[in-house]
C-alpha cells in the first residue's frame, strides 16, 4: 500500500490573483486520522493482471497516476480538502491478493464514514471494490438490496476462471447468490459488437438490466435518467463503476478496447450526477484508463472530469 505521492499533485499557483484560486493540488492531503461522514477519498488500484489475463492491452496499472496528474490542476471550487489514500498495487499476476487487499482497505475507509472513489487499473477492480462493499455491509448486518450500476461497453460476465478484467460481475453475481444478498446488476452502454450471445445469455440469466450504446445517445438522456431513477428506487446501496471504454474512442483513446461508437461524455456525466445525488452511493470507481495509448491527454482529461464530479461537494 503506497502513501500519498505529492509528485503527482502539481498545479499552477495563481495566489497572486484575487479570489479563491486554489486547485486540487493545493488542497490534497494524505487520508489519515479522522474522516468526515460522506467525505470522498481517492484510492488507486494499480493493476494490469486482469487485463493481461483477458488478452487485452496492458498499461492500466499506470491509470491512477495518470488521472491524478490531470486532477491536480482542476480548480477546487470550495472543496477545503481532498483526501488521497495512495494505491493498492498488484505485483505480477497476484491478482486475487491485490483484490482482497483493495476490499479490505475500502471496508476500512467506509467504516470511517468515507465515500471512496477508486481509480484503476483494469476492470478487475470491480471484484475488489465489491468485496469491500460486501465486507462493510456484513459488518453492519445490512442485507439491503444492492445496485451495481456499470457504465460499460462490455457486460464483463465471463464465466471462465481464473478471474480477469472480463469476469468481475459474474464473480459478484455468484457471490451474492451464495450469500443470499439481493443484487441488481445494470449495464448501460453495452455494445452489441463487443459482446457475444453467450454474454447476453448470462446477463439474462442473472436478471440484469441493460441498455445498448445506440440507445444511450444525448437524444435518449431523459429516458435513460428515468431508467436510472427506477433502478435507484429499488436499491438501498449503490456501487457505481465506470469502465472508461464506454466513451467514444475519440474522447477516450487510452483504454484496452477503444469504442468506435460509444456513449457521449455528457450522457455519462449526467448519469453519474444523478446517482451521486441519490444519497445511496456508497462507492464508485473507474477502470481501464491506459496512459500508454492516450492521445495528448484526451482520455486523462475526460477521466479527471468524471472523477472531479464524484469528489466535489
Amino acid at each position: 500500500m503506497s502513501v500519498l505521492d505529492k509528485s503527482l499533485w502539481k498545479a499552477r499557483d495563481d495566489s497572486a490573483e484575487q479570489g479563491d484560486t486554489r486547485r486540487l493540488a493545493h488542497v490534497v492531503e494524505a487520508a489519515a486520522g479522522q474522516l468526515r461522514a460522506g467525505e470522498a477519498v481517492l484510492l488507486g488500484f494499480a493493476c494490469d493482471a486482469g487485463v493481461a489475463r483477458n488478452q487485452g492491452r496492458v498499461g492500466a496499472a499506470g491509470g491512477p497516476a495518470g488521472i491524478r496528474k490531470f486532477l491536480a490542476g482542476l480548480p477546487a471550487h470550495g472543496l477545503t480538502r481532498l483526501l488521497d489514500a495512495g494505491d493498492v498495487a498488484c505485483e505480477g499476476d497476484l491478482l486475487e491478493d491485490a483484490q482482497e487487499r483493495l476490499g479490505l482497505r475500502l471496508a476500512e475507509l467506509m467504516e470511517q464514514g468515507a465515500r471512496p472513489v477508486v481509480l484503476g487499473g483494469g476492470h478487475e477492480i470491480a471484484w475488489g471494490s465489491f468485496q469491500g462493499l460486501a465486507r462493510w455491509l456484513r459488518a453492519r448486518g445490512d442485507a439491503g438490496p444492492v445496485l451495481v450500476l456499470n457504465l460499460d461497453a462490455h457486460f464483463d460476465l465471463r464465466t471462465g476462471r481464473p478471474g480477469s478484467s472480463g469476469t468481475p460481475f459474474d464473480q459478484i453475481a455468484r457471490d451474492c447468490e451464495a450469500r443470499g444478498q439481493s443484487l441488481q446488476y445494470a449495464c448501460l452502454g453495452v455494445s452489441r459488437l463487443a459482446n457475444t450471445p453467450a454474454l447476453y445469455a448470462r446477463a439474462a440469466e442473472i436478471g440484469a438490466f441493460w441498455v445498448e450504446d445506440r440507445d444511450m445517445q444525448e437524444r435518449h438522456l431523459e429516458a435513460r435518467l428515468a431508467d436510472v431513477d427506477a433502478l435507484l428506487e429499488g436499491a438501498a446501496h449503490v456501487y457505481l463503476t465506470i469502465d472508461l471504454d464506454v466513451l467514444p474512442a475519440a474522447v477516450m483513446p487510452g483504454v484496452s478496447a477503444p469504442a468506435p461508437y460509444g456513449v457521449p461524455l455528457a450522457v455519462v456525466e449526467e448519469i453519474v450526477l444523478r446517482v451521486k445525488a441519490s444519497g445511496k452511493l456508497r462507492l464508485a470507481d473507474m477502470a481501464e484508463y491506459n496512459p500508454g495509448y492516450d492521445v495528448d491527454g484526451h482520455g486523462a482529461r475526460a477521466a479527471a472530469r468524471l472523477a472531479w464530479q464524484l469528489i466535489a461537494g
